[in-house]
Order: structure tokens, then C-alpha cells, then sequence
């Protein structure tokens, strides 16, 4: 594997694994999630054609109680080519890249990981919106294929009891998603499906 043992393996009790379909372009994804005392954890292995180029991406992302993302690891396989990027969060909500502060994501609640749906849970669960409700929130958003860090205005809307419309840069981008009870994504046109679980 790619990431180390200890970021990639959760030594807790797995409580879901899934498996996504990339739709547009050839690529899956096998997922997990995790809870433990103090939070949860969201780890993950996608292959994806990216660019005409075959690519892995593993990554983990770990979520205090109220689904803040605290800390976030990702290692990307591209062409021979190794590149990884660690992400802490502290208390002030504040994001850290090694001894370095990323200073235009300071005050973002959420990750968004470019290359999985499984972040959009991240919002989906700490918003907690009634459906007619909808909230807006910023993503610090890494970016594919260079992992490139991104601020990402979104919105999100509960449509009905699992369907939610996802808005990002100002409504330049729009999709509906599908979740199921766990605020995981089953479908997310045009680009990811569910597989299996």
C-alpha cells in the first residue's frame, strides 16, 4: 500500500465497506468507514484513467464527533510518479501542511477530496439538514491530478429524504446526489454509482 500502515489501516471495528463505479471515465473505488470515541474515520483506494493516465489514489481521513475533519493523508500513484500530502486540523480550525499553515483554507470545516464522493458525507452528516433546508459551507479542496489545495464555496440542499443538490463554485457545477441512511453517496451524476456493499 501506498499510505503507511498505521494511516491506511484502522486498527477499529470497519462498519460499512462499499464499492463505487466511476461512470464517465474508467475508475472504481473501494471504501470504508469507521467510528471510534472520538470521531470517525473515511478510508479509501481509488484506481482512476485521469488525463490518459492510470492512476491510485489511497487515502484516510479522520472526523472528530461532529464530522470536522481533523487530519487527512493521501498518497497518489501516477505513471512511476509517488506524490503524498498530509493535512492536520487543529481546534481553531485552522489547516497545517507539515510545520506550515495553509492559511486560505483557515476557517474550513470540510475536505473535499477531488477524486472520491466519499466526502460528501462530511457535510451531509454535520449539517444534519431537515429536507427544504439547505446550507452553504467551505471546502478545502484538493484538486486532481496534483493535489493542488483549493478553497471551494459549496451548497448543499436536502431535496427529499436521500437526495440532496450539491452546488459548488457559485452554482457552476450541480448535481444531485443520492445517499443512503449513513449520508453515503449511491449515485452522484455524472461521475460515480454504487457497486456494492
Amino acid at each position: 500500500m501506498l499510505l503507511s500502515a498505521e494511516a491506511a489501516v484502522s486498527a477499529k471495528p470497519c462498519l460499512h465497506a462499499w464499492m463505487w463505479k466511476r461512470l464517465d471515465t474508467p475508475g472504481s473505488e473501494y471504501g470504508e468507514l469507521h467510528e471510534h470515541p472520538t470521531g470517525w474515520d473515511l478510508l479509501g483506494s481509488v484506481v482512476l484513467w485521469e488525463q490518459g493516465t492510470p492512476c491510485l489514489v489511497e487515502y484516510a481521513v479522520s472526523c472528530d464527533r461532529a464530522w470536522l475533519t481533523r487530519e487527512v493523508r493521501i498518497a497518489l500513484a501516477r505513471s512511476g510518479a509517488r506524490q503524498q500530502l498530509h493535512l492536520r486540523v487543529d481546534a481553531r480550525q485552522c489547516w497545517w501542511r507539515g510545520d506550515e499553515e495553509v492559511t486560505q483554507f483557515r476557517g474550513c470545516t470540510d475536505v473535499d477530496l477531488g477524486f472520491t464522493p466519499a466526502t460528501n458525507t462530511l457535510p451531509i452528516r454535520r449539517l444534519s439538514l431537515a429536507v427544504g433546508q439547505g446550507e452553504d459551507v467551505v471546502a478545502a479542496w484538493v484538486r486532481m491530478p496534483d493535489l493542488a489545495l483549493v478553497v471551494l464555496p459549496q451548497r448543499y440542499t436536502r431535496l427529499a429524504e436521500s437526495r440532496y443538490r450539491y452546488e459548488s463554485n457559485g452554482g457552476r457545477f450541480v448535481a444531485e446526489l443520492d445517499v443512503d441512511a449513513r449520508g453515503l453517496v449511491t449515485h452522484y451524476p455524472p461521475a460515480w454509482t454504487l457497486a456494492g456493499e
